[in-house]
C-alpha cells in the first residue's frame, strides 16, 4: 500500500521517515568530484555567551554541549595590566573552583588566583574583581595582590537590612549590580568595584526587575538613570521596543527576544535612544543569544536561517547610535537527504530541514563546471505530510526535475487519491493535478512545463504546469507504455517493430516517427535534445535524430537515465555508477564511481544518484549523511536550442499590475537579454538576467527606459549566451501590443 498524505489549504509539510538504513562506508570515486555540498538544517539555535569581553567571545547552544571560542577579526585587545587596572578586565575570563577563583588575561595568558576567605561565599565576578558575602550580610570586593595574597575590600553603602536577590554583571568591569529587598519593596544599585561604595539608583519595584547597565547608565525595568547623575536624582522613563531588556551599548539600551511575535513577521533586536528616545531597529532577524560584553558593547545572534545564522558585535557608533559586524557564523547542522535531482545547473535536496518535522526542497546553484556557487537556498514550502512512497521505495519523494527552475513528484490524499505535485519557483506556492483517483503511479520523465505520470491503473496522463500564474491542467491521457517527453513533444512506440512516433503536445498532430533500430517495442523510451534512447531489457541503444545514427549502448536490469550525449546506469550488482559516452557516435562506458552498498534506490532511478538532462552534471550521495559530491560528465553539451516557448501577450495589453511575463525553455543554463523596439526598430526597453534552471523568466509591464507608456505594437527579441560557451548564441524573436 501507499503512504499517503493530507493536502495542506496553504503549504505542504512535514517530514519523511525513510525505512532503509543509511548507506554504509564512502563511495569510492573514480572521476574526482568538483564539488561537494551538504544539506543542512534551516531552524535557528540560540546561543548563551558564557564569556564575551574586548578580544572575542565564548559561546554555547543553550541545549548544553560544548562551548566554541571565537576572536574578533583585526581587534587589538587591551594589554595585561594587573588587578590594579580595572579597565584591563575587559579581557578577563574568571572560572570557579575549589575555594577561589583563576582570573586569565586572554590575550597574554597572565593568569592570577583569587582565594575566598572562609566565613564569604562566591556572588559573581567581572574583570579583575570578585563580589562575595559573609555571614554577616556584608559584601565584599577581592583582587588578586602582587605578593599572590587576596586583596579584601568591604563593600560600604548597602543599606541596613537589605537582602541581595540577584548579581547582575552587565557592560561593564568597574561596576556590578545588585538587586536587593528592604521592608516588602525591590530595588536596585550598584557597586563601584574601585573603592567598594555601593548606591541604590532605582527603587520601589514589587517584583524583581529585568537589569541592564553600562559605565553611563543603569536601566531598570522601565526606569533609566544616569550612572553619574548626582546622588538624589530621580530616574526617568524611557522609550524601548518590544521585548525583553538586553543591553545598553553607549545611549541606546536594546531590546529583544519578544515574548509574543505577530504572524508573519520576525524577532527584531531594536534600539532605544536614553538621549532622544527614539527607537531603531538594528537587526531585523534576531532571537536568543544576546547579551552585553564587558567593554560595553553586546553580541546578537541573527539571520534569514540556520543555513545563515551569523553573531553580530554592537558597538557604539559616533553619531550615538549603535554600529553591527558580523563576527562569527553558526555552523549549520547537516540532514540526510531523502531525495536528489539535478538540473539546469542546479542541485535539489529534499529533507527534514526545517526543523518541528517540516520538510522542504533546498537547492544549490552550481557553475558551468559543476561547482557550487553559493548557499543552500529554500525552493519550496513547508511540507507537512508526506510524499507517495511505493513499496520497497527507500528514496522518498520519487522526483522529477523539469528544467525550468521546478521539481515534480507524487501525493497520495486520505483517501488514497494520488496527485502530481509542482514547486520550486518561491517558497510559498506549489500546484498540484489529481489523476482522477489513480494510485500507484510513478513519474518516469517530463521537461519544463509537461510532467508525465504512469499510473498504477495502467493509464498514463501528460500534466501541464504552465507559466507560474497558471493552473496545472491534464492535456493527454492514453493507455500506459514506453513513452517520453522532451519539450512539445511526447514520444510513444509506433505500430512498426522499433519505431518511435512523436506527439506534439499543443496541437495534438504527429511530428515525425523515426525507425531507432529496436529489435522490438521498447518497454522504455526516454529523449534529450536530439537523442532518443530505447530498451527492450536486454538490449538497448540511442538514435540520433540530427544524424539518423543507431548507435548501441550497454543494456542491464538497472536503472538507466539518458543525458546530453551519454547515458548513466547503476549496476545492482557492483554498485558501480556506469557513464556511457555515446556523443561522437561510438559508447564508451567508463565507472563513474562505486557507490555505498547500502541501497537507497530500490524503487525508482534517482533515489541516491541523478543526472542534469540540461547541462551535463552528476550528483550522488557520497555515504556521509547529508552529503552529495557532483560530478561532471566530460561530454560537451548540444548546442543551445529551445524548447518551448511561452509567449502569449497579456489581453489588456501589459501593465505594473499584469506584465507580460513569458517564459522560453531551454536545454542548458544561458545568461540573456531580453530587448523591446519599436515600430521603427528602436531598442526602447532592454531587460537582461540568467536563467533559473534552463528556462528564462523575464517580465516587462508595458514601460520603456525612459519611463514612458506609449500604446503600439513592439518587437521583442531574446539572445541567449549559453553559459558553458559551447556552441553560438540563440535568437529568437516575436511581437506584443501594448494597448
Amino acid at each position: 500500500m501507499t503512504r499517503s498524505r493530507r493536502l495542506a489549504a496553504v503549504a505542504l509539510s512535514g517530514a519523511v521517515a525513510l525505512t532503509c538504513a543509511l548507506p554504509m562506508g564512502p563511495a569510492q570515486a573514480a572521476d574526482s568530484p568538483v564539488g561537494t555540498v551538504r544539506l543542512n538544517g534551516e531552524k535557528r539555535g540560540e546561543f548563551v555567551y558564557p564569556w564575551a569581553g574586548a578580544s572575542g567571545f565564548e559561546y554555547r547552544s543553550a541545549m548544553g554541549g560544548s562551548t566554541t571560542w571565537v576572536d574578533y577579526p583585526g581587534v587589538v585587545p587591551p594589554a595585561h595590566a594587573g588587578p590594579d587596572d580595572l579597565a584591563t578586565g575587559t579581557d578577563v575570563v574568571n572560572t570557579r573552583g575549589g575555594p577561589g577563583v583563576t582570573q586569565r588575561h586572554r590575550a597574554t595568558n597572565v593568569t592570577a588566583t583569587v582565594t575566598i576567605p572562609a566565613g564569604q561565599t562566591y556572588a559573581a565576578a567581572v574583570g579583575w574583581s570578585v563580589l562575595t558575602r559573609d555571614t554577616a550580610g556584608t559584601l565584599h570586593v577581592l583582587r588578586a595582590a602582587a605578593d599572590g595574597t587576596t586583596a579584601d575590600l568591604p563593600v560600604t553603602g548597602l543599606p541596613e537590612g537589605a537582602q541581595p536577590t540577584a548579581y547582575v554583571t552587565g557592560g561593564s568591569v568597574a561596576r556590578l549590580a545588585v538587586v536587593h529587598t528592604l521592608d516588602g519593596t525591590t530595588s536596585v544599585g550598584l557597586v563601584d568595584l574601585a573603592n567598594g561604595a555601593f548606591r541604590t539608583y532605582v527603587g520601589g519595584f514589587s517584583a524583581e526587575p529585568e537589569v541592564v547597565f553600562n559605565d553611563r547608565w543603569l536601566v531598570a525595568g522601565l526606569k533609566a538613570i544616569r550612572v553619574d547623575a548626582e546622588p538624589g536624582t530621580q530616574p526617568t522613563s524611557y522609550t524601548r521596543g518590544p521585548g525583553h531588556l538586553e543591553a545598553v551599548v553607549g545611549d541606546q539600551v536594546l531590546t529583544g527576544n519578544p515574548d509574543f511575535i505577530p504572524g508573519g513577521t520576525e524577532p527584531a533586536l531594536t534600539a532605544g535612544s536614553l538621549v532622544t528616545g527614539t527607537v531603531t531597529t538594528v537587526l531585523s532577524a534576531s532571537f536568543g543569544g544576546i547579551g552585553p560584553t564587558l567593554d560595553g558593547g553586546a553580541l546578537a545572534t541573527a539571520g534569514p536561517s540556520g543555513i545563515d545564522w551569523n553573531v553580530h558585535r554592537i558597538t557604539p557608533a559616533q553619531d550615538g547610535s549603535v554600529s553591527t559586524e558580523k563576527v562569527a557564523r553558526i555552523p549549520t547542522h547537516a540532514i540526510g537527504v531523502n531525495g536528489l535531482a539535478l538540473t539546469g545547473g542546479e542541485l535539489f535536496l529534499y529533507g527534514a530541514t526545517t526543523g518541528g518535522g517540516y520538510d522542504r526542497f533546498n537547492s544549490f546553484q552550481l557553475d558551468a563546471t559543476g561547482r557550487p556557487t553559493g548557499q543552500q537556498t529554500p525552493r519550496s514550502p513547508f511540507l507537512i505530510d508526506d510524499p507517495t512512497c511505493l513499496p520497497g521505495d527507500a528514496a522518498c519523494p520519487q522526483l522529477e526535475a523539469a528544467g525550468d527552475g521546478r521539481v515534480s513528484y507524487l501525493w497520495t490524499s486520505a483517501e488514497g487519491k494520488e496527485s502530481v505535485v509542482s514547486t520550486g519557483l518561491d517558497t510559498s506556492t506549489y500546484r498540484g493535478e489529481p489523476t482522477d483517483g489513480d494510485a500507484g503511479g510513478r513519474i518516469p520523465g517530463g521537461s519544463g512545463r509537461y510532467v508525465l505520470y504512469n499510473g498504477g491503473s495502467g493509464t498514463q496522463r501528460v500534466v501541464d504546469f504552465p507559466n507560474g500564474t497558471h493552473d496545472a491542467t491534464t492535456v493527454l491521457t492514453r493507455p500506459r507504455t514506453a513513452a517520453a517527453v522532451w519539450g512539445q513533444v511526447m514520444w510513444t512506440p509506433g505500430t512498426t517493430q522499433g519505431s518511435v512516433v512523436g506527439k506534439h503536445l499543443k496541437t495534438g498532430q504527429t511530428v515525425t516517427t523515426v525507425a531507432t533500430g529496436a529489435p522490438c517495442t521498447p518497454t522504455d523510451i526516454q529523449a534529450v535534445n536530439t537523442w532518443l534512447y530505447w530498451s527492450c531489457g536486454s538490449t538497448a541503444g540511442v538514435y540520433d535524430r540530427a544524424t539518423g545514427r543507431k548507435i548501441t549502448v550497454p543494456a542491464d536490469n538497472g536503472p538507466a537515465r539518458l543525458a546530453d550525449g551519454y547515458l548513466l546506469r547503476e549496476n545492482r550488482t557492483t554498485h558501480e555508477l556506469l557513464l556511457t559516452d555515446f556523443h561522437t557516435g561510438t559508447a564508451a562506458t567508463r565507472t563513474l564511481v562505486n557507490l555505498p552498498t547500502a541501497d537507497r534506490n530500490t524503487g525508482g532511478s534517482n533515489g541516491r544518484w541523478a543526472v542534469d538532462r540540461f547541462g551535463g552534471h552528476i550528483a550522488y550521495l557520497n555515504g556521509t549523511n547529508g552529503e552529495v559530491s557532483i560530478v561532471n560528465s566530460g561530454v560537451p553539451a548540444s548546442a543551445l536550442a529551445q524548447m518551448e516557448a511561452q509567449t502569449d501577450t497579456v489581453p489588456s495589453g501589459p501593465s505594473m499590475s499584469n506584465p507580460w511575463q513569458p517564459v522560453w525553455q531551454l536545454s542548458k543554463p544561458a545568461t540573456w537579454t531580453l530587448t523591446l523596439s519599436n515600430a521603427g526598430g528602436t531598442v526602447v526597453r532592454t531587460l537582461t538576467g540568467a536563467t533559473k534552471g534552463a528556462a528564462v523568466r523575464a517580465a516587462w509591464d508595458g514601460y520603456r527606459d525612459d519611463g514612458h507608456r506609449i500604446a503600439g505594437t513592439y518587437t521583442w527579441k531574446l539572445t541567449a549566451q549559453p553559459r558553458d560557451d559551447q556552441g553560438p548564441a540563440l535568437t529568437v524573436t516575436g511581437a506584443i501590443t501594448v494597448n
